[in-house]
C-alpha cells in the first residue's frame, strides 16, 4: 500500500497542532458522503459534508451537516442573517475555494467564509469531513476544530 499523502487540510491541523485522524478510502469508488460513510465503516450522521452557499447579499457561507441529512436553506439563511442563501453552483467551487466537488473541507479554503455546523455534532466525540480531496476523511472533536476554523454550532437539517 502506498502511503498517505499529506492533503491541504491535514498540513493546517498539523501546523495548528490540533489532534485528528486521517481516513483514506482510495481503493474504492465512493463519491457520495453516504457511500464515503459506508467504505469507511463509520456511522453516517458522523460524517458531514461540506457545502458552499450564497446569501442574496452575495456573501459566502459554509455548512456543515451529516451526509445521510439536508441543508434545511431557510434555516441555513436565519443562521447566517440573510434573506435567502443558494448553493453555488458547481463550477464555482474550486474558484472560490480551491476545492473541487467531493473534496470541499471547511479547512484550507482559499477565504476563509462564515462556518455553521449543524448542532448533532455535539452528539458525537468526533466528527469526520472531507481532508480536502477525493479519498480522504478527516477525524476531529470540535475542540480541537476550533484551533483551525472559526465555526458556530446551529440546528441546520430538514427534519
Amino acid at each position: 500500500m502506498k502511503k498517505q499523502e499529506k492533503t491541504n487540510v491535514m498540513r493546517v491541523l498539523d501546523a495548528k497542532k490540533a489532534v485528528y485522524k486521517s481516513h483514506c478510502y482510495l481503493d474504492t469508488d465512493a463519491i457520495s458522503g453516504m457511500e464515503i460513510a459506508e467504505a469507511l465503516n463509520q456511522d453516517p450522521n458522523r460524517v458531514f459534508k461540506t457545502l458552499v452557499t450564497q446569501g442574496v447579499s452575495k456573501n459566502y457561507y459554509v455548512f456543515l451537516v451529516p451526509v445521510c441529512r439536508e441543508l434545511d436553506l431557510k434555516k441555513a439563511a436565519k443562521a447566517a442573517g440573510e434573506k435567502k442563501i443558494e448553493m453555488i453552483p458547481q463550477k464555482n467551487l474550486l474558484p472560490l475555494t480551491g476545492y473541487i466537488h467531493g473534496g470541499c473541507s471547511p479547512i484550507g479554503m482559499k477565504k476563509q467564509f462564515p462556518t455553521r455546523i449543524d448542532s448533532t455534532a455535539e452528539n458525537f466525540e468526533e466528527i469526520l469531513f472531507s481532508g480536502g480531496k477525493i479519498g480522504y476523511q478527516v477525524e476531529i472533536s470540535l475542540t480541537e476544530l476550533t484551533k483551525a476554523i472559526p465555526f458556530s454550532l446551529i440546528d441546520l437539517v430538514v427534519e
